[in-house]
């Protein structure tokens, strides 16, 4: 017999009763003989008795052997199959933003794109649609959504996450995850935790105090955890005060398995496992790409010697098999015949993102929407504007079916109404170093470090280009030399004209050089961790006045990879493309960064790369209606131009879609997309700059010394204005916010805001109204004001819309770390609704002092 239960006037709880109904009736029609259940639903299923039932079932059916074989991976993306139980090989597949080990497939923005969308109703669909395009695939793991904070502009992984604000962070997530798991696809969740540098990653050790680490950089992953029930969670690569992240039991078992209840897999990261018995005395799972630390000779010794109890691994494998029932991945198919691998969902999901994150910063005059009913001429330049920049480098990187460039978008977009132009405005790097000529160049190569003695060999020299962007062969160990090989390259360089020039060197990473121009050292490069990005300096020169150039280069490679060239900075754009820039009607800059410059395994500069700066100069001298597209995942460096250009757009990593988006953008879309980050002026407004990267001599230790006080926290406590504030972008319309309403029941721990937004301008866009908490006489040190709530409104010219949200306790609560846990203080709390950090429109107080 069925009871059923009358849960009116409760939305939430008759769909909660009908689900669960739904999975009773399911078991108990699954059920065989056994008492094993068949379950067969795609989206995750609640976790029940029956599930644990089938889960004892079994385990009890594997030999401790094969327990211990399922906690190691193979062969890269893959765990390890047990043919006696029926549970094949679980695929896996890195994310966040695209499946992209099996092949072409879509290719969504980055992740801080779709934190600039501020929309969790589209983070569902992306979720969603990345579960479909893993479903034709056959995958069973994603590995996203990356969810660590943004604390620096400087990390080289900050495009795949969700931007400094742990709320906002955790809205995404959560939405995504949701949509992502309801296509029988497992999130893994990552990098646990306080992974916010890509230098030398796998030994730096982050020193992060207990307060800061639940109020900034845990919360996403516990809402990942309480709130969307993440099946898997991936252990970063870094120390966490003093402890690697695989074996770090304060936050693997007791944070995220006990207090927050995770029932899931926690694997490792690709080769993040660097003692086996403490990693699973410590809490880890899985270790993937394979077993190297767990392997099954270590474990079942550990085991023999009471190093590890049998209690322990029985747990890891528990949670597998969890995972595995469920999902429903043992009983059917994981590759969806059905979903097509080349999606027009998925490709229109991605448009669609791509188009609600462009966020536009600065407008002039109103220069923009351009208006093809005046304007006809348009010239795009600069280095991403012909090229496809789909996202960054490293493991997120997608290998779309297509894409498109600025170029294409803007192009496509005019059609025959207009005429576009295109000039590239910067050579390559490799270019200019094949450009440059020298005079009298010898090249001496010497053994070992140094030019003492004889010289192996001696050749001329008339350019210096040994050095490829995505050179593959140099830096390996398999071909490297003790000793080494020193390069000694002496030539003269005569400049074809007066003026600014730009030197630009480039070498391997883990090689040594020095640049010297008539004696003066201008470029030096130590061996380093991470990306070997080309070095710049602005020199004055003047015409046919011979200088003398040095280069001593040391490479333990086997071959040299180094580069030299000369560009004048009046010599970017010949003659002809300057009278096409100054005549356009407008001129659209195409700069930033691209997989090169900003990617897994090392961070970036804060600087634009060689030229760029130079180039936009140029341009809006030339021309007043410039135009500047931004693709990174976070601020760059603009202060020697930002004042003389009128228009300012950021588009992120715009994915497979990037160009048809901005291109809408530009002609006519209202922008929606709003700052998840604080841009700061210079790096040294930064609250990190001075303590960002490793202490000198301190086992690479680094410091959190900013605390609770990163990004918008640090700007609005010190008052101190960034450039452009956190939830900041513009609109080609404009908002009223009105009529703020605080309730609050006697005696309760919450308040129901209530305000209206109203379009009060010509065209259709989007609004997101940010709510504020602040706490003017808290007892203990706090933040003036953190976000706690926001709503994205769309809405059409003169309409209105109510929006109500609701602030609990703990968006009035700061973590104690007396009792370690979240605490509210009685007293006056400050709520302010804004469209960014500084936007203080409506403003009200709760008492809460009994």
């Amino acid at each position: 017999m069925i009871c059923f239960i009358s849960l009116a006037g409760c939305a939430r709880s008759r769909r909660m009763y009908m689900s669960r109904l739904r999975f009773t009736l399911l078991t108990i029609a699954m059920s065989n003989a056994s008492g094993c259940v068949l379950l067969t639903a795609q989206s995750p299923l609640p976790d029940s008795p029956a599930i644990e039932k089938r889960i004892s079932i079994l385990l009890a059916r594997m030999p401790v052997e094969e327990k211990i074989r399922l906690i190691g991976g193979t062969d890269d993306f893959y765990t390890q199959a047990i043919p006696t139980i029926g549970l094949d090989r679980l695929r896996m597949a890195d994310g966040p933003i695209g499946v992209r080990n099996w092949g072409p497939s879509t290719a969504y923005p980055a992740g801080i794109a779709l934190a600039a969308t501020w929309d969790t109703e589209l983070a569902y669909r992306v979720g969603e649609s990345l579960g479909n395009d893993a479903r034709a695939r056959g995958v069973h793991f994603l590995l996203g959504p990356g969810v660590n904070i943004y604390r620096s502009p400087l990390n080289g992984r900050n495009m795949e996450y969700f931007g400094e604000d742990p709320w906002l962070s955790s809205r995404i997530t959560v939405a995504y995850i949701r949509g992502l798991q309801s296509k029988g696809v497992s999130a893994t969740v990552k990098h646990f935790a306080a992974n916010n540098s890509e230098f030398n990653r796998h030994d730096s050790d982050s020193i992060v105090d207990e307060r800061t680490l639940h109020e900034i950089y845990l919360p996403a992953f516990e809402a990942a955890v309480r709130e969307a029930d993440a099946g898997a969670v991936m252990d970063s690569y870094n120390l966490i005060n003093g402890v690697h992240a695989t074996q770090n039991r304060p936050l693997n078992l007791f944070i995220l398995k006990k207090d927050w209840g995770f029932k899931g897999v926690l694997m490792s990261d690709w080769d993040a496992t660097y003692d086996g018995v403490a990693a699973a005395n410590g809490g880890l799972d899985l270790e993937m790409p394979y077993a190297k630390f767990m392997t099954p000779e270590m474990i079942l010794a550990a085991i023999k010697s009471g190093l590890v109890s049998e209690a322990t691994l029985d747990d890891k494998v528990r949670r597998i098999l969890r995972i595995a029932v469920r999902f429903g991945w043992l009983d059917r198919d994981q590759r969806d015949e059905s979903i097509p691998l080349l999606s027009p969902a998925s490709s229109s999901t991605a448009q669609d993102e791509a188009l609600e994150s462009v966020t536009l910063l600065k407008n002039e005059g109103r220069l923009l929407p351009l208006d093809l009913k005046r304007q006809h001429t348009f010239v795009v330049l600069g280095p991403n504007a012909a090229s496809s920049v789909v996202g960054g480098g490293g493991s997120s990187h997608v290998g779309p079916f297509f894409s498109d460039s600025i170029l294409t978008g803007i192009s496509n977009l005019v059609g025959d109404r207009g005429k576009v132009y295109y000039i590239q405005g910067l050579p390559t790097t490799e270019q200019l170093f094949s450009a440059t000529r020298f005079d009298s160049g010898e090249e001496s190569l010497f053994a070992g470090d140094g030019v003492d003695g004889t010289p192996i060999k001696r050749a001329n020299l008339d350019h210096l280009n040994y050095w490829r962007e995505n050179s593959r062969s140099v830096n390996d160990p398999s071909i490297s030399n003790d000793h080494g090989q020193t390069y000694l390259c002496q030539m003269k360089y005569v400049p074809t004209r007066t003026g600014q020039y730009l030197l630009v060197a480039a070498a391997g990473n883990r090689d040594r050089f020095t640049i010297k121009i008539d004696g003066a050292t201008l470029i030096e490069q130590a061996p380093h961790d991470g990306a070997a990005y080309p070095a710049h300096v602005v020199i004055p020169l003047r015409e046919g006045q011979s200088l003398d150039v040095e280069v001593r280069y040391f490479t333990q490679a086997d071959a040299p990879h180094l580069g030299l060239g000369f560009q004048s900075v009046d010599a970017l754009l010949c003659p002809a493309d300057k009278k096409i820039v100054a005549s356009a009607d407008a001129a659209i800059v195409a700069v930033g960064m691209n997989s090169f410059y900003e990617r897994e395994g090392s961070n970036r500069t804060f600087g634009l790369p060689w030229g760029q700066n130079e180039l936009i100069r140029q341009t809006a001298v030339l021309n007043p209606r410039t135009i500047v597209d931004i693709q990174a995942g976070g601020a760059v460096d603009t202060h020697t131009w930002i004042d003389h250009v009128p228009a300012l757009i950021d588009s992120w990593y715009g994915g497979q879609s990037t160009g048809a988006a901005l291109a809408q953008v530009l002609f006519g879309k209202s922008p929606g997309g709003k700052l998840p980050i604080s841009w700061e002026r210079t790096a040294e407004d930064n609250p990190t700059y001075a303590h960002y990267n490793e202490v000198s001599g301190s086992s690479h230790k680094i410091l959190y010394a900013e605390g609770i006080f990163s990004g918008y926290r640090f700007y609005t406590t010190e008052h101190k204005d960034p450039l452009f504030p956190f939830g900041y972008g513009l609109s080609y319309t404009s908002f009223e916010l009105s009529n703020l309403k605080l309730l609050s029941a006697p005696g309760a721990r919450q308040v129901v805001v209530e305000f209206d937004v109203r379009n009060t301008g010509s065209f259709a866009g989007a609004e997101v109204a940010q709510v504020y908490v602040s706490e003017p006489s808290a007892k203990i040190e706090r933040p003036v004001k953190e976000l706690k709530a926001f709503s994205r409104v769309l809405l059409m010219p003169g309409t209105r819309k109510h929006v109500m949200v609701t602030l609990d306790e703990k968006a009035f609560s700061y973590y104690d770390v007396t009792t370690h846990a979240w605490r509210m203080d009685p007293g006056q709390f400050v709520i302010t609704v804004g469209n960014s950090s500084l936007d203080e429109r409506l403003s009200g107080h709760v008492d809460f002092s009994h």
